[in-house]
């Protein structure tokens, strides 16, 4: 019988260790539940050794949510083919696979957690924010935003961090529904603000077309029609 040696890590690699290891610990967790102690046991290390790659939790947290927030931020990119509603449709199935996978260490992200106020924390929620921003810029082929525009992108990140924060507590609604009503919310928002504005609405239209009819943006407009019209006698 042979007895197994712990392989000794170089330094990034047990950097990374640990920030995986805390990672998983605060995703299932609330940071502000998560000890040091926690984190050097689920590590096979000891206390003092984390303090030598962290000089404490608040840096090892954020260094989690370096990790985390880069995750986050590459689920909005997505290839530029096809109808905008399924592009959009697949990006928010794997944003709620993110926030499914992670949901205390999300809602920690959303409303700062143990470093609260911290301006490093601050700046990685803007950094997602702005990555989910530029792409749908993208895809709307959009460089230059007119003011609606920018507002409606930015509303509408705003509406699915907050409507995922919700959904975490109780899951009440199905997440397949709700990945579609975001969806439609985009679309609903836009098209709102295109009667305020010409240039907004013939991006709109050129965004749209070729929507095809078992799509988010044509079962919106289904419903709407359906909502407006006089029930059967």
């Amino acid at each position: 019988m042979t007895t197994g040696v712990r392989r000794r890590m170089g330094v990034e690699e047990r950097r990374q260790q640990l920030i995986g290891v805390a990672l998983d610990l605060f995703s299932r967790r609330s940071p502000d539940e998560v000890s040091i102690d926690e984190i050097a046991s689920a590590a096979g290390i000891s206390r003092p050794l984390v303090y030598h790659y962290f000089p404490g939790k608040i840096s090892l947290y954020e260094a989690a949510l370096q990790r985390a927030s880069d995750d986050l931020a590459s689920r909005f990119v997505e290839p530029h083919e096809g109808p905008l509603g399924s592009r959009l449709l697949r990006v928010m199935r794997r944003f709620f696979d993110f926030v499914d996978d992670h949901g205390p260490g999300f809602s920690a992200l959303m409303r700062g957690g143990p470093a609260v106020g911290s301006s490093k924390t601050n700046a990685l929620v803007d950094a997602v924010r702005q990555a989910a921003y530029v792409q749908i810029l993208s895809h709307l082929k959009v460089e230059d935003p007119p003011a609606r525009l920018e507002l409606v992108i930015r509303s509408w990140i705003s509406l699915v961090e907050s409507t995922a924060l919700i959904w975490l507590d109780g899951r009440r609604i199905p997440r397949g529904e709700l990945e579609v009503q975001l969806v439609q919310d985009f679309a609903a928002l836009a098209a709102v603000s295109a009667t305020h504005d010409e240039e907004l609405g013939a991006l709109l239209r050129r965004a749209l077309k070729g929507d095809p009819g078992d799509g988010p943006f044509t079962d919106l407009a289904v419903r709407l029609i359906a909502l407006a019209s006089p029930p059967a006698s």
